[in-house]
């Protein structure tokens, strides 16, 4: 085992992490707050693993797949006690609802143990949504980029250990300048998200933090009604079309800078958008019958329900748990669905989901004609027997550890639809649930213990199950 390989990279990253929190004492500073506090823990955050940094700075880089796998968890401690302590110095919480806040935070969640949010320091509302910015697109894809400095060959080893979907593509020569290039799609959709926002009526501030709960499809909010408290539909539909946006693959987007269109006529993005736009129109009508909103208002609220809850942002504009029960039944089925492999949004990814109904219906086929050959297709392309095991593999770990956080939540005493919704949301980053863990309510009534294993499930989630729980086999320690 390479341990001052996996340090050195941890190190790096978490100078950088540091340097990012310059920016909430930045905002701290512009809006007259107390910053002492916050800047001692950062000067000893960096000056800590730049110490370690410079200590093995004559040390090559060799990341194996054994490695990046320790780096990716490990990184999340890193970065879920780093998020953390601003949360802990600042808001009268306890250190381990601090740490379920940080770990929401990056992993792009959005649940939050925060009932009066706007009470909040400027810099910590910030930092919140920092948090979401920085976990959008993966911490790890930012240390690809930033491992060029020590290691000029990049690691793809690490890329995949923290990469989403089923299959990496790599566009450029080198996985660093993929990694660096997604990095510049992501901040130049951020900057137009923000740019509408603020034409639309927003004030820099809130602009910019839902721009970063947006694009990265977290969902915490400067507000305590979330996107409720503006009421202008152009901000709504902005950060629709935002979070779908945000929901496509971004290998997509960055082909488009080619001027390749076709990252967006792949069967993915057409059962994407396909899907939304069914269940957008379900929830418009049932929202219209049982409600006896204008077809306008309507349309307007479900749709960016459904966008939200399908890319797993998490955001609200009004009480969607207190709807019917077919309205709830709609919303729940979006919040099974999930964005595209690739982009920002959690959940199983479409695409996962094409390839088991093709797979399912390649088997139905092979009973009736059994000395068939019969092939799995996407996009015109075989997919292999890995592939398909993989993605079998993924869903029923996926549902596994839903099933394991449903049982805990139950077994805690709360509710069926809380603890199925909860552990969905939590499993699946989407944020909010039903029942206790509605778009209405919070975390902050779990026990210390609660969202220790929450965490654990939102990190599972993030990470896609095989990179945690290859750790718990005796195989991986033994074979590599």
């Amino acid at each position: 085992m390479d341990y001052r390989s996996i340090f050195k990279v941890l190190s790096l990253i978490g100078v950088t992490l540091g340097l990012f929190f310059g920016f909430d004492l930045m905002i701290g500073w512009l809006y007259d707050e107390s910053i002492f506090a916050l800047f001692l823990f950062d000067a000893l955050f960096v000056g800590m693993n730049l110490t370690i940094f410079l200590f093995l700075r004559r040390h090559p880089v060799t990341l194996k797949i054994r490695e990046s796998i320790l780096v990716v968890n490990l990184l999340w401690i890193l970065i879920g006690v780093a998020g953390a302590m601003p949360l802990f110095l600042y808001t009268h919480v306890t250190f381990t609802s601090a740490f379920f806040e940080a770990i929401s935070g990056f992993t792009t969640t959005g649940a939050t143990v925060y009932t009066d949010i706007e009470s909040l320091p400027h810099m910590i509302l910030f930092h919140r949504s920092l948090m979401h910015w920085l976990g959008g697109v993966g911490i790890i894809v930012l240390g690809v980029g930033l491992l060029s400095v020590i290691n000029p060959t990049g690691s793809l080893s690490l890329f995949k250990a923290e990469a989403t979907g089923i299959q990496i593509e790599k566009l450029r020569p080198k996985i660093k300048d993929t990694a660096l290039s997604l990095w510049g799609i992501y901040l130049l959709l951020t900057l137009a998200d923000t740019l509408f926002l603020k034409l639309f009526g927003m004030d820099w501030f809130d602009a910019v933090n839902h721009a970063f709960s947006t694009l990265s499809t977290g969902g915490f909010s400067t507000k305590n009604s979330s996107l409720g408290f503006f009421q202008s539909p152009w901000i709504i539909w902005t950060t629709t079309f935002f979070m779908m946006v945000s929901g496509i693959n971004f290998l997509a987007h960055l082909k488009l800078l080619y001027r390749d269109t076709s990252g967006y006529r792949g069967e993915e993005v057409r059962w994407y958008l396909s899907i939304f736009a069914i269940l957008g129109t379900l929830l418009t009508l049932v929202h219209m019958e049982l409600g006896g909103d204008a077809a306008t208002h309507a349309a307007t609220h479900a749709f960016f329900t459904i966008a939200s809850v399908m890319t797993t942002t998490g955001f609200a504009t009004i009480d969607y748990g207190t709807w019917s029960h077919l309205a709830v039944a709609i919303i729940f089925v979006a919040m099974l669905v999930g964005g595209n492999a690739g982009s920002t949004a959690g959940g199983v990814k479409v695409i996962r989901y094409v390839v088991i109904f093709k797979t399912l219906f390649a088997e139905l086929r092979r009973i009736l004609h059994p000395k068939a050959l019969i092939s799995v297709f996407v996009d015109g392309v075989k997919l292999e027997r890995h592939v398909l095991a993989s993605t079998f593999g993924f869903f029923t770990l996926f549902v596994f550890t839903v099933g394991l956080m449903s049982v805990y939540i139950y077994a805690r005493g709360y509710d069926e639809m809380t603890a199925i919704s909860g552990a969905l949301a939590i499993v699946g980053n989407v944020g909010p649930g039903f029942g206790h863990v509605g778009p209405a309510e919070n975390f902050g009534f779990f026990s210390d213990i609660d969202k220790l294993v929450l965490s654990f499930g939102m990190i599972v989630g993030r990470l896609e199950c095989y990179t945690v729980y290859i750790l718990f086999t005796a195989s991986f320690w033994k074979r590599f």
